[in-house]
């Protein structure tokens, strides 16, 4: 699916038009609910950082870009906005969502053998994959490693989590897809 399709899907769930699992939960309803407004905020006012764009705009072949996600995903709600503005840029650049838990490919692209989303597969017109991302920057991945293995309360793992999103700005993601681009 699309970008458009995919900011369609947020709102089929939350006017009660997809009703199927998980979203027939009221926790995934509130966690998708909040996701949709942290990707409007993000959408608006997140800054791309020049040195992206430029490595962006040097994209001289088609590439096809995979994001796998989903919308309950609380990480994915402060790296997508990023990663489709960035794809957005270079005409080359095709980007394809797919839902994680219907029919994606994220089985060949497990981290320590789970489905964490989001994913980013670039590949080239050949189906080679050119580069990986996911499923977070790897500071944050580090700083959630860390707080897994305390004994911090998961409500307070998923604050925490939260305010490194907000006080990194979505810089990160974006230096490493630069590293990513340019390999």
């Amino acid at each position: 699916m699309d970008f458009k399709t995919y900011l369609e899907l947020f709102d089929d769930i939350l006017n009660g038009s997809a009703q199927a699992s998980p979203y027939d939960q009221q926790s995934y309803l509130d966690y998708t609910e909040l996701n949709r407004s942290r990707m409007k905020r993000w959408l608006k006012n997140g800054n791309l950082l020049p040195e992206a764009i430029e490595a962006v705009q040097k994209i001289g072949v088609e590439q096809h870009w995979i994001l796998i996600t989903e919308p309950w995903c609380g990480d994915a709600s402060h790296s997508v906005p990023f990663i489709v503005r960035l794809a957005e840029i270079n005409p080359l650049i095709t980007l394809e969502i797919q839902l994680r838990d219907s029919g994606s490919e994220i089985d060949n692209y497990l981290t320590n053998g789970g489905r964490a989303i989001p994913y980013l597969i670039i590949r080239n017109t050949h189906g080679e994959d050119l580069a990986v991302w996911g499923p977070r920057p790897k500071a944050c991945q580090e700083f959630y490693y860390e707080m897994r293995n305390s004994d911090m309360p998961a409500g307070e793992q998923k604050i925490a989590l939260q305010n490194w999103y907000n006080k990194d700005r979505g810089e990160t993601i974006q230096l490493e897809l630069i590293e990513k681009m340019e390999n």
